[in-house]
């Protein structure tokens, strides 16, 4: 499976010849890439409003001047973004032990200077991956939410009556409305959560806080 055509790689490191040769190896897997040279450089991206919006992942340098990779990388993860956008560390050997707690703290993975052409794309793509799923997940969780906004509290009510497995004449005794109310507020709530059974509704709402 390919990463998405609108994937991107960003990638950070003071060093314009590994800032080259980086992007020149990514082209040649048709991976498009973002080039930045420092991390206060990408970090006014991310005080822009920057949001994934397509895939994406972060090639970081740990040692830079200024800002550290491992700093940017914390205020990537304030913001809550190392998810959408999964970070792989550039690192040289003194650094491997800090990638290490990096990546327990949530980055993607690390990989050694002088790193396998090979082996670093294989990881990117995985991360971009990584990257797509997530946004899918989120994707189909604003939708979800969408339409539980559009019902009504009386179909809310049924709906999570309904989603327990209960036949219309045990929601209706419950809610003190007629079995024909229950049958209408039942239909309405399949047609607005886009489902055909109670048993698709339940594995719908599964995991839903406040459904």
């Amino acid at each position: 499976m390919q990463p998405a055509p609108d994937a991107t790689v960003f990638i950070v490191d003071d060093d314009e010849s590994v800032r080259e040769a980086l992007a020149w190896l990514l082209r040649s897997r048709h991976l498009a890439s973002e080039r930045f040279e420092d991390a206060e450089a990408f970090e006014a991206l991310l005080e822009g409003g920057f949001r994934p919006a397509h895939p994406c992942c972060l090639l970081l340098d740990v040692r830079m001047p200024g800002m550290s990779g491992l700093a940017l990388f914390e205020r990537i993860a304030e913001r809550g973004l190392v998810e959408a956008m999964p970070v792989i560390f550039l690192t040289g050997h003194a650094d491997v032990p800090t990638a290490v707690d990096m990546v327990k703290r949530g980055a993607f993975d690390f990989c050694e200077k002088p790193f396998s052409d090979n082996a670093l794309v294989d990881r990117v793509e995985q991360a971009l991956r990584r990257s797509s799923e997530v946004l899918a997940q989120r994707r189909e969780a604003e939708r979800l939410a969408a339409r539980l906004a559009e019902l009504t509290e009386r179909e809310r009510d049924v709906m999570r009556l309904v989603a327990k497995g209960l036949p219309n004449k045990l929601i209706a005794d419950q809610l003190a409305i007629s079995v024909r109310t229950v049958e209408v507020h039942r239909a309405r709530v399949f047609d607005k959560m886009e489902v055909k059974s109670a048993v698709e509704l339940a594995n719908v709402l599964r995991g839903v806080d406040g459904a």
